[in-house]
């Protein structure tokens, strides 16, 4: 408690009121209740498969648009193309969503008008307002989000290979693929191994500002996550000890995840994380 006293509002029926001094002190009662709540249980499926959908889909993009820049040889082209791909990295997820909103409406959205015109589809459809289209629609969104960012430190991986090797392998006769395969891969491996070991870190964790933005009630069964949960059974309601005992069982799933992930690693003969 010395580094964060506040995790002991997870330990106390918290009253901000009566302050750390005169909160009852309760164990771990508000931890059962939380385990046997039928919403939070709904709301950890919901954070973990969306969470690892997130990292199935997103993990690899980066990586591959990485090695698409690395390959450019047109200097402008490729500088305008990095700049298209991070700018979305810096623009909240409210602005993301209303323009994912305006472009997928079901009758006149940019999207849905395109298709119907070139008799793709008959009617509209629901991209962000039926729950399976909104996951695919919510997966995607973040890919597009993310994936500049990450780029970022994959061509930084990048221009660290030893120029040499390519030259050896130019001389081996090693064609292009060949040289992504052989030389780039294995030379970024160490910095694909420790993002995904802070990426496992955050399965347990979820974006309020971007579940809240894509929200709404026609979704709620998949938008109803942890963050959500805290907001509205913990800080809405004035509950600030729930809130934190769920922040803080977050906290420590994901840092087993990361402990685990970086034995994992070292085992495979990888540098880890820790």
């Amino acid at each position: 408690y010395a580094a964060y006293p506040g995790l002991r509002i997870a330990f106390m029926d918290f009253k901000p009121a009566r302050g750390y001094s005169g909160s009852e002190w309760v164990g771990f009662e508000t931890f059962a209740k939380i385990f046997k709540d039928a919403d939070f249980i709904r709301a950890i499926r919901n954070s973990i498969v969306f969470n690892f959908l997130d990292l199935l889909i997103g993990f690899p993009v980066p990586i591959i648009l990485a090695i698409m820049l690395n390959e450019l040889r047109q200097k402008t082209f490729k500088k305008v193309s990095q700049t298209v791909l991070y700018l979305p990295h810096f623009l909240s997820w409210v602005i993301i969503a209303s323009v994912a909103y305006s472009l997928l409406k079901p009758e006149t959205g940019l999207v849905n008008v395109l298709m119907m015109n070139a008799g793709l589809i008959e009617q509209g459809i629901p991209f962000l307002t039926e729950k399976w289209h909104w996951a695919v629609s919510y997966l995607l969104f973040a890919v597009w989000q993310s994936m500049g960012w990450g780029t970022i430190l994959y061509l930084a991986a990048i221009t660290a290979i030893n120029g040499e090797l390519y030259e050896a392998a130019t001389v081996d006769g090693a064609s292009r693929l060949q040289k992504i395969w052989h030389v780039t891969l294995p030379g970024i491996r160490p910095t694909m191994v420790t993002l995904l070991i802070i990426n496992l870190g955050r399965i347990m964790g979820s974006n309020f500002e971007r579940l809240y933005a894509f929200g709404n009630v026609q979704v709620v069964d998949f938008q109803y996550q942890l963050a959500i949960y805290i907001y509205q059974k913990g800080l809405a309601g004035g509950n600030f000890s729930r809130a934190t005992a769920v922040g803080l069982f977050q906290a420590l799933i994901g840092f087993m995840l990361v402990l685990a992930a970086d034995r994992a690693a070292k085992r495979l003969n990888e540098d880890g994380l820790l």
